[in-house]
């Protein structure tokens, strides 16, 4: 009996490595849950990412362009800003946001918390004021309260409201897809024309762009690079960080996670569809016309990616006062 259970126990144990081996020389990770979290931070995040009074409108909240009922964006071409301004670029998805190199397409900020404040600041989106947004949370005795259990502080600040919204952002992973369990051994999980999708997006050269968990989102790479992309979008990429030449279109690489949710795709949102992307980037980056055929088997891998949706009861949001700073939507 002993000597079956050490070779059972064996078993078990090359299996295991072998799995962990097999895993190792992909080049896509399974995403992992949360691993570390300030679960009140997080609480209060999620209040003030659904917050609309953080807008100088009192209608545009983080939720408005990055929609966690859409694949964490609002599916638009640009999104739309205070007093229906048209954005001059593709909302990206926020979920697996945490696990970019840098956040916006140009990489100008570093970190969720630095991108957390941008929008409610931009004259295009939430169009308030740091200091105004403050004013409304002060204003309300629910939020002071919050604050000072979360931050030990009296006083408001917007490091704070950052701070909580990052945190929350991180929760917004998706793990569980069908192509990770298929990375975890459930060799069930595809189908021959998934599988036949990831062999072509191996071999062509997809993933030396996208790959790690986030299947991409880790590098800044220049759209066009056999073919010169035409575009009408004044975004000009990490140049606008750097200032360097060299830098001109080059983007953050997207995140494919979820990809078949998170339409219309490119940082102007001109290709419509997955196969149009699939086409293009096919052509531009890699020299490569894919097939009808081969097309489609790429698209149906990149629909293995999405993984499980975020699900929260939404937060009830502590009510205004008399004190509290009336909207402007028409402004």
């Amino acid at each position: 009996m002993m000597k079956s259970a050490l070779t059972g126990t064996a078993t078990v144990l090359a299996a295991a490595v072998l799995s962990s081996t097999a895993l190792a020389e992909e080049p896509i990770q399974p995403i992992k849950p949360v691993q570390q979290l300030n679960l009140a931070q997080a609480e209060l995040g999620k209040k003030l990412y659904f917050d609309p009074r953080l807008s100088k409108s009192g209608f545009i909240s983080c939720n408005s362009c990055h929609n966690l009922s859409m694949g964490g964006t609002d599916n638009l071409k640009t999104s739309i800003g205070h007093n229906w301004q048209q954005g001059p670029i593709n909302a990206p998805t926020v979920l697996n946001s945490s696990l970019n190199i840098a956040q916006f397409w140009d990489g100008r900020a570093a970190d969720l918390q630095e991108q957390a404040g941008g929008p409610i600041a931009n004259p295009g989106e939430m169009a308030f004021t740091h200091s105004l947004a403050i004013d409304v949370l002060e204003s309300i005795p629910q939020y002071v309260t919050e604050f000072q259990q979360v931050f030990g502080t009296d006083k408001v600040k917007i490091e704070q409201v950052t701070a909580a919204i990052a945190e929350f952002e991180k929760t917004l992973v998706t793990p569980n897809s069908r192509f990770d369990q298929w990375l975890l051994g459930e060799k069930t999980a595809l189908t021959e024309q998934e599988l036949s999708g990831y062999q072509l997006f191996k071999e062509s050269g997809c993933v030396a762009c996208h790959n790690g968990e986030a299947v991409g989102g880790n590098s800044f790479q220049k759209m066009g690079v056999v073919e010169a992309y035409q575009a009408n979008s004044p975004a000009e990429g990490l140049s606008a960080v750097t200032g360097k030449d060299s830098d001109r279109f080059k983007f953050k690489v997207p995140t494919l996670r979820n990809v078949e949710m998170t339409y219309p795709y490119f940082h102007d949102g001109e290709a419509e569809t997955l196969a149009e992307a699939v086409d293009v980037m096919g052509r531009l980056q890699l020299g490569r016309k894919f097939s009808d055929q081969e097309n489609a088997q790429i698209v149906a891998f990149l629909k293995t990616l999405t993984g499980d949706q975020p699900q929260f009861q939404l937060p009830i949001l502590p009510p205004s006062t008399d004190q509290t700073p009336l909207p402007k939507p028409f402004e």
